[in-house]
């Protein structure tokens, strides 16, 4: 073979497929292969057809032999035991100082597993999380990569150069940090991701059912919602989505089953912040939300064992239908905000735990464009982070909290106003909930502490004595003096 490429990408799905389109489009000669090799065929003969820079092979010894050295090679292809049996099959035609970069959401612990045993193989291993979809891999992903820093020269021109762009240039594209802290920022933005989503639904059902908004109406909110602080990819997709309508001219939302799917990095997300003792409450309830909604059948039935509230929004409330709507934006936004603090939270406490060196700024640079959580507001993120890069929370931040001041009274409106209309907004009140609890001095988990020690001995601190020294009372006057410890998150 003549022709040597510049990068091989394995798996042809369609994240694979406009992955590599978009290489080629960048000058990029790419090498193709698929384990059912009938894809590349088909790949090669429509979406590839007359590019003479995409290579396709039908082995994975033609596959390495088509690339340069040093080799670089992509996987995209299913999380797990499926991107170790191909690492399995790729190491005996490589050679050290190869790259192998899993482009897949794969779990940031194993990602770190595999950067550790490949370099001791001599293999550079990156993990990097994209995020864009199938429309995003094809015109420009955020990307991030982490692993072995030793690959970034070699990848970065590459992956900047199919990365999406801020408004300015900027490449949504820069190095995260080593092992799995690429796919970790990923796994954070993914949970992010699924608050948001799940925000814009509790507005959607309280315009919808609370008001009694039709979807020419909500379309036209949500247009006018992404002209402002608001204005973000999913805002717009959610402009465009009830727009649409079905076959028979109804809306096309009122036709979809309201059991939502999930791919397990909300999980992951929520099982992380359990393990580092950070409470992203907003990220944990719109995962709860997700398994709520796939228990369809016991809702139907218990929808007819229970009358649900009949009241009306105007005999709840005295502000006027513009009033009401705008206190549902204000309160989308500000747990919104509260969302991303919990992301950031988290990624600031795993930095710390694993040692990684994280540029926050940087990551809501590289989530300004391309990725589904790309939104105008990502720029006071990183604003916060160039004024502070200590900063202990977004909360803390003097455009948060101005944000935050304003919107909190429409909030608490909002909130009530579904608790009594019977709307479930989960996420929007445990956002709230958060708000109050981290800005309360004094919770009453002193309570919780006397009876954590009076049942089980595990002590408390005192408020007159430094922090760090634990005392036990003997309660009953026959549980005796000895303690059983304390556990801190």
């Amino acid at each position: 073979m003549n022709t040597r490429a510049d990068i091989g990408l394995i798996g042809l799905a369609v994240m694979g497929q406009n992955l590599v389109l978009n290489m080629n489009d960048h000058g990029y000669t790419v090498a193709v292969y698929n384990r059912t090799t009938a894809k590349v065929d088909a790949f090669l003969s429509d979406a590839a057809a007359g590019r003479s820079t995409i290579i396709g092979t039908r082995s994975i010894a033609e596959f390495v032999q088509s690339l340069k050295r040093p080799r670089t090679v992509m996987l995209m292809v299913k999380a797990g035991t499926v991107v170790d049996a191909f690492i399995e099959q790729l190491l005996p035609f490589l050679e050290p100082g190869d790259i192998i970069i899993d482009g897949g959401n794969s779990r940031h612990e194993d990602t770190g597993r595999r950067t550790d045993s490949l370099k001791s193989k001599g293999i550079l291993f990156i993990g990097t999380g994209i995020s864009g979809g199938e429309e995003g891999a094809r015109r420009g992903p955020s990307i991030m990569p982490g692993g072995n820093p030793e690959a970034w020269p070699v990848l970065k021109d590459l992956f900047q150069d199919i990365a999406a762009k801020t408004d300015t240039g900027e490449a949504c594209c820069d190095w995260v940090g080593e092992g799995g802290a690429g796919h970790y920022v990923k796994m954070v933005h993914n949970g992010i991701e699924y608050g948001d989503i799940q925000l814009i639904s509790e507005a959607y059902a309280l315009l919808k059912d609370g008001l009694g908004l039709d979807y020419d109406q909500m379309h036209r909110i949500f247009g006018q919602w992404n002209e402002g602080e608001l204005d973000s990819y999913l805002i717009e997709i959610t402009r465009d989505i009830l727009a649409m309508r079905d076959t028979d001219g109804e809306p096309l939302a009122e036709h979809i089953l309201d059991t939502a799917g999930q791919k397990g990095t909300g999980k992951w997300t929520g099982i992380s912040s359990l393990d580092l003792g950070v409470p992203v409450t907003l990220i944990a309830e719109a995962v709860y939300a997700r398994c709520l909604s796939a228990m369809k059948d016991e809702r139907v039935m218990a929808s007819a064992a229970y009358a649900r509230p009949t009241v009306k929004a105007s005999a709840v409330s005295s502000l006027s239908e513009g009033e009401l709507i705008d206190d549902i934006r204000q309160a989308l936004l500000a747990s919104k905000m509260v969302s991303y603090a919990q992301g950031y939270m988290l990624l600031r406490q795993a930095a710390l735990e694993m040692g990684w060196n994280l540029n926050f700024g940087g990551i809501a640079l590289m989530w300004r464009g391309g990725c589904i959580i790309r939104s105008a507001f990502l720029e006071k993120i990183r604003d916060a982070y160039d004024k502070d890069p200590q900063l202990n929370s977004l909360l803390l931040d003097e455009y948060f909290m101005h944000v935050l001041s304003r919107a909190e009274a429409a909030w608490r409106r909002v909130v009530v106003l579904a608790v009594n209309l019977g709307i479930p907004v989960p996420a929007m009140s445990s956002a709230l909930m958060f708000f109050d609890g981290y800005r309360t001095e004094r919770l009453p988990a002193n309570l919780l502490q006397a009876q954590r020690d009076y049942f089980g001995a595990h002590m408390y601190e005192r408020t007159d004595r430094p922090r760090g020294e634990y005392f036990h009372t003997n309660w009953t006057g026959t549980g005796g003096d000895v303690a059983s410890g304390t556990y801190e998150v």
